[in-house]
């Protein structure tokens, strides 16, 4: 009785993740994303950061190193939803929320258009709010947030259209 080897099987060397690449390519932009989610800078630094931290530590581990913009991009969508989970229970167990007071300078840069829109967005539903800051802020195509997102192109889309026509209304556009 013969019995045929199947021939060795060298394991593919995987690609390295250049985290430090996609940081300094992405990382304003995923800052921009999270404050746009969370409201507030330093809370949306620390979010963007520990999602590169635990990219870097898990690069080994990737299996597609080419998504890896996309695992970060997910790490950034989930750390503000768990931020804003906590804020939702320490609302309900507290007072009512202070919003922190800005200064005169700040006060006197910030565009009221730009702070009327901002306001109508964080009264969007979740889903509505993450694909229009992906879109927009983030200028990433449907099948991006699509991935980002894990829903289908055409979701994507639907989902926009009705968070603009939201976001139409709630800024009195729409009438």
């Amino acid at each position: 009785m013969e019995v045929e080897l199947l021939p060795d099987r060298e394991p593919r060397a995987r690609e390295r993740v250049d985290v430090a690449t996609i940081f300094a390519e992405h990382h304003v932009g995923l800052v921009r994303l999270a404050v746009v989610m969370v409201g507030d800078q330093a809370t949306a630094e620390d979010i963007v950061q520990e999602a590169f931290t635990s990219t870097h530590a898990g690069r080994s581990t990737l299996r597609d190193p080419g998504s890896a913009l996309a695992y970060v991009r997910s790490a950034v969508l989930n750390g503000s939803r768990s931020v804003l989970r906590r804020r939702a229970v320490r609302l309900r167990r507290a007072l009512p929320y202070e919003p922190p007071v800005r200064s005169a300078e700040s006060a006197a840069l910030v565009d009221q258009d730009r702070q009327e829109v901002l306001l109508a967005l964080s009264r969007l539903p979740r889903r509505q709010r993450e694909a229009l800051s992906l879109r927009y802020y983030l200028d990433l195509s449907d099948a991006e947030v699509a991935e980002v997102m894990r829903i289908g192109e055409s979701t994507v889309r639907s989902t926009i259209a009705r968070g603009l026509k939201a976001l139409g209304r709630a800024l009195g556009e729409n009438k």
